[in-house]
């Protein structure tokens, strides 16, 4: 059981970090980091700008606030369903379906660092925020937040692995992508706060990753204590684990056909 154990973590560990690299194997390290740290900065600036513009509001903290948040998704949905599709354009899933490998150790693992890289591109969101945009922090606990930024960044991530194992059975990935990342900026709430929707819009928004998140985050800068949010937490962190087993289910039916049918090609 111990060795099973040890070969288990091996391959969770080898799959997350060997998918994330392959992943931005294009990538030379100045663009990489350029991406990463700058690339936030000009999404916060435009977001934040417009919205203080548009509102007449001199405070950004409402933007920046919900903006750092939904940095998650860039990880988190476009990340992830890359890294899993990735296997199919790349041609590594036949080996990946006729390993004798645990299944869900290799799903999740293809998360793994993207959690990680979600979770860094929020804090960046509110490195800037507090830097450039005047966001104040002194009413915040900082712990709590921490754990708003983790579980957002879970449930975000959960959302990715479904859409990830739905790409496996379409040639236009990034379609799917675009439009569920974009729905998520217009939902979630980062620029307009979700009360003022309409009853159809509030209903896909709650039923969505982020939001939750984005308004545990306001109220704990405001100086919410995390009981006071622990609901809307517990709430999105069952969301994310929703959404990772849908796609886990989806991802071993698409398994099942591939190899009922003798072809990748599952539609």
């Amino acid at each position: 059981m111990l060795n099973t154990a040890r070969i288990n973590l091996r391959l969770f560990w080898d799959g997350a970090v060997l998918s994330y690299i392959a992943l931005f194997r294009w990538l030379r390290p100045s663009t990489y980091i350029a991406s990463k740290v700058f690339g936030p900065l000009v999404y916060m600036l435009f977001f934040v700008l417009l919205g203080r513009y548009a509102t007449g509001s001199s405070d950004a903290s409402f933007f920046v606030i919900g903006n750092a948040i939904q940095m998650c998704a860039w990880s988190g949905i476009y990340g992830i369903t890359m890294s899993i599709t990735g296997d199919h354009w790349d041609g590594t899933l036949p080996y990946v379906f006729g390993a004798p490998a645990n299944r869900l150790i290799v799903f999740l693992g293809r998360a793994f660092i993207h959690v990680i890289d979600g979770y860094l591109g929020v804090v960046l969101g509110f490195f800037w925020g507090i830097t450039l945009l005047g966001l104040d922090l002194s009413q915040t606990s900082l712990p709590a937040l921490a754990l708003v930024v983790l579980i957002t960044t879970i449930s975000t991530s959960g959302l990715g692995m479904l859409l990830g194992c739905l790409s496996l059975m379409t040639r236009n990935v990034m379609f799917v992508n675009n439009t569920v990342f974009f729905g998520l900026l217009l939902f979630a709430g980062a620029n307009v706060d979700v009360a003022t929707f309409p009853g159809w819009m509030q209903s896909i928004s709650y039923a969505l990753p982020l939001t939750r998140g984005i308004q545990a985050g306001r109220a704990i800068v405001a100086g919410a204590d995390l009981s006071q949010v622990s609901g809307l937490l517990s709430t999105e962190f069952l969301f994310g684990l929703i959404y990772i087993a849908l796609g886990y289910v989806l991802f071993r039916w698409f398994e099942k056909q591939a190899k009922r049918r003798g072809t990748l090609e599952a539609v």
